[in-house]
């Protein structure tokens, strides 16, 4: 059981902080579904950019650039392949014609039976879901043609997300959960494995009352959202794998192997490492520190709060005191 969870805002009426609050919000509240590993995609200079870490979510620290457009999140409860050799965390990076991240919730059994059928060639990846991306790359291209072919090849239960190089995202929806809402005020769409993610998350952002448009998706359904929030829609068969009903052998394909740029800029520096390793030393909750570090407080600025229990106190309440309208405003 893993998560998924993310945005694409096209509305461009929200401030970069409150995307970063959004991010890292989603991504907390999807530990419901996975600790063992979390990570975020996004487009950062016109290429396909991956930060995940084999830690829970709230030990990461999602710290986004300024007039990013979507996030594509996971978070993981490892099944296949080690969560310590980080390439078998998600996204996973592909390239059609056009690059990608892919994320998946689920479980694909036939991922080796593809691989030979295909004779895709063998990576660091161990992951099944890795051949969903294979399979994509082999076909050639990132469209509603080339996601319905994969959908039918693949058994397993599943929910995969998809960010290309020029923000849309796709979502493939089969037996899995996913729920999907617009925020027309604010142009802005938000999704998460479960309602109860998404309820959690915009709470914690003081985000709760807002009432957007809850976008059904049903399974066999291929949605597309691109950068200006228009979608698109395809279907494939939940029913039909037409990797079983074809006894066709494939040919091989050439592969290339690409290096999506992983970007340390989202981490923690090592003085604010010190400073939430210190936390338990002082009998400071964590959540606090990480609540300042995000609102912008230096590590060296709460080391002191650390000396003086009722400024660290004060500090916190005056951060949790600024509600979503006063970060909108």
């Amino acid at each position: 059981m893993c998560a998924l969870y993310g945005w694409l805002d096209c509305g461009k009426k929200l401030p970069h902080r409150l995307l970063k609050k959004l991010t890292q919000a989603l991504a907390n509240a999807a530990e419901e579904r996975g600790t063992d590993a979390a990570g975020i995609s996004y487009v950062k200079n016109g290429h396909i950019t991956i930060y995940k870490r084999p830690k829970p979510a709230h030990k990461i620290r999602f710290n986004i650039p300024d007039r990013t457009t979507a996030v594509m999140g996971h978070t993981r409860l490892a099944t296949q392949g080690d969560k310590e050799n980080n390439c078998n965390n998600h996204p996973f990076y592909g390239k059609a014609d056009k690059s990608f991240a892919f994320a998946h919730n689920g479980v694909l059994y036939n991922d080796t039976a593809l691989s030979k059928a295909y004779n895709l060639p063998k990576t660091k990846i161990e992951t099944d879901s890795y051949v969903a991306v294979q399979l994509i790359e082999k076909y050639g291209s990132l469209d509603f043609d080339s996601l319905k072919k994969m959908a039918e090849d693949v058994m397993g239960n599943f929910v995969f997300t998809i960010l290309d190089e020029n923000n849309t995202l796709y979502f493939v929806k089969g037996n899995n959960p996913l729920y999907l809402v617009y925020f027309e005020r604010f142009g802005l769409y938000v999704y998460a494995s479960t309602k109860s993610i998404m309820d959690n998350a915009l709470k914690a952002i003081r985000m709760q009352y807002e009432k957007p448009i809850i976008i059904k998706v049903y399974e066999g359904d291929i949605i597309s959202i691109n950068v200006n929030g228009e979608i698109d829609s395809s279907r494939f068969n939940p029913d039909d794998y037409s990797f079983l009903s074809t006894g066709t052998k494939r040919t091989h394909y050439s592969f290339d192997w690409y290096d999506w740029e992983e970007d340390e800029y989202c981490g923690y520096t090592d003085e604010e490492e010190l400073i939430l390793d210190m936390c338990n030393c002082y009998g400071i909750d964590e959540d606090d520190v990480l609540l300042l570090l995000d609102y912008g407080y230096t590590a060296m600025e709460i080391e002191d709060m650390f000396m003086d229990s009722n400024l660290l106190r004060s500090s916190v309440q005056e951060v949790k005191q600024n509600s979503f309208y006063n970060d909108f405003t």
